[in-house]
């Protein structure tokens, strides 16, 4: 019994298939809640694989050696988001300055709000600094943070949490503002929650995903160039 354990513990199929599982599990649970923001799928996948982890005492790396594979998957996935775009092109062109400025205006709120927050909780200056890139894509706000001083896992950890939040509250934002178009509904939300909340705009609309896709690559452009003005800025 225990050598059956052992070899699915160091087993690339466990990681796998446990994430796969996790992921159909969160959905499904998801679509009986209607979409609840608590049962974000994103959220509850999270929670039942490191709950597994815990269970198991299947380590981090043991179970990467299988959820690699669909981590690879996500580079693939992002390029894929310009097919959508390019059926869009017409609209992007009509709207490029709105969005420019939209770009600019997102980045710099979720960098300042990052930043401020912290200051004003007295937060140690490691910590301060992995809070700055919160809302560009993992692992671009990992590199950011590396550079400028913070801590790479807790950019990745304030990232996740930034990008569930983000993704929960595009259901309310639709409520609140009925008259929003799909695209700036999109874009809104890519600047603000990167790739989760990209992967709910295209469960919402093929034309919200592309927009928030495009914004997610560009702000993560921008917020490179912005952090280091800010850290400047502010003096931190």
């Amino acid at each position: 019994m225990n050598g059956a354990f052992d070899w699915a513990a160091h087993s690339p199929l466990t990681g796998l298939f446990l994430t796969l599982l996790a992921y159909r599990m969160a959905l499904a649970l998801n679509r009986r809640c209607h979409g609840h923001p608590l049962t974000n799928s994103v959220l509850i996948g999270i929670v039942l694989v490191v709950t597994a982890l815990m269970v198991t005492g299947i380590s981090y790396d043991q179970y990467m050696q299988g959820a690699r594979f669909i981590h690879l998957l996500l580079g693939p996935a992002t390029v894929a988001l310009a097919v959508p775009l390019y059926d869009n092109f017409a609209r992007l062109k009509k709207n490029a300055g709105v969005l420019s400025v939209a770009l600019i205006i997102g980045a710099c709120a979720g960098i300042a709000s990052g930043g401020l927050l912290g200051m004003l909780a007295g937060l140690p200056r490691p910590v301060l600094l992995s809070l700055l890139p919160r809302s560009v894509t993992t692992p671009i706000a990992m590199g950011i943070a590396e550079q400028i001083g913070g801590i790479p896992s807790l950019a990745a950890a304030c990232v996740i949490f930034t990008g569930i939040a983000g993704a929960a509250m595009l259901n309310m934002l639709k409520k609140r503002f009925p008259h929003l178009d799909d695209v700036t509904i999109g874009f809104a939300t890519g600047i603000a929650a990167h790739g989760v909340g990209t992967a709910r705009a295209l469960q919402y609309s093929e034309t919200a995903g592309a927009f928030s896709g495009l914004a997610m690559g560009l702000n993560g452009v921008v917020t490179a160039v912005l952090v280091p003005i800010f850290c400047s800025l502010l003096h931190i």
